[in-house]
């Protein structure tokens, strides 16, 4: 089952941030990654980064996906032995299916929990929300047309986002629709989620950090300050337009 990597040792911990789109995952894994401490969260797992994730980390293309997982592992875990990724809802299904069809982490009857531990172990759940599902809503259909995900100093939207209706109404089926996803699986594996709400990151963000931090057990030096956060939110003056006329009931600009 370890392949090329079965004579390294497992990280002491594991951890996965269970998101969706605009519900502030960025935010809380850059903040993790920022502590030295908490691996190096990111969506390693994602199909279509597998590759880049393969070429920064020096991996072969013939090496086997069970082996890229146990490699990640190990090669993106901070010095403590921590391992954290990040999974949104809408591949997480496609991501438990490849890791069964390797056969390396899971009998035919062992449940998803037990191969998700096989492979990560000692695995945590962290699941991160937004309340305000319209400005969820809101900030993903401007994503959608701007191309801008992650919003930081100097990086500007290449396009002037318009207000669309229907755009936005798809989004928001898609936030309730994702959550529910989350929702059936932490009851499908038995497993309570630590909870991060958006709303609760940006308005004690150092607060919230130092939180989910001591949830992993993690010790950090004292040297080590958090924040403040790299991702600038994306509400505005142009977010609240939008909110008053969709709520109003207009259609499109």
């Amino acid at each position: 089952m370890g392949g090329l990597f079965h004579h390294q040792r497992n990280p002491r911990r594991c951890y996965v941030i269970c998101g969706i789109a605009r519900s502030g995952s960025n935010l809380l894994s850059d903040a993790l990654r920022d502590t030295g401490r908490a691996g190096r969260p990111n969506q390693f797992f994602l199909s279509s980064s597998i590759a880049q994730f393969r070429a920064a980390h020096g991996f072969a293309a013939e090496v086997s996906f069970a082996d890229y997982v146990l490699g990640i592992v190990r090669k993106t875990a901070t010095s403590n032995e921590v391992f954290g990724f990040k999974l949104m809802a809408w591949y997480l299904e496609d991501f438990l299916a490849r890791l069964r069809q390797t056969g390396a982490f899971a009998g035919p009857d062992d449940s998803d929990l037990v191969m998700l531990e096989r492979a990560f172990p000692r695995l945590q759940f962290i699941e991160i929300t937004r309340r305000e599902k319209l400005l969820q809503a809101i900030s993903k259909a401007r994503a959608f047309q701007t191309g801008v995900w992650k919003v930081e100093p100097g990086r500007m939207e290449s396009e002037q986002p318009r207000f669309d209706r229907a755009l936005i109404a798809r989004c928001l089926d898609d936030a309730v629709e994702e959550e529910r996803i989350w929702s059936e699986f932490f009851v499908r594996i038995e497993r309570e989620p630590f909870r991060v709400t958006y709303e609760e990151l940006c308005q004690n963000y150092s607060a919230v950090i130092n939180e989910v931090v001591n949830f992993l057990q993690i010790k950090l030096p004292r040297r080590i300050r958090i924040g403040p956060p790299k991702t600038i939110r994306q509400s505005d003056a142009i977010s609240d337009e939008w909110v008053r006329r969709y709520r109003a009931g207009e259609s499109v600009a």
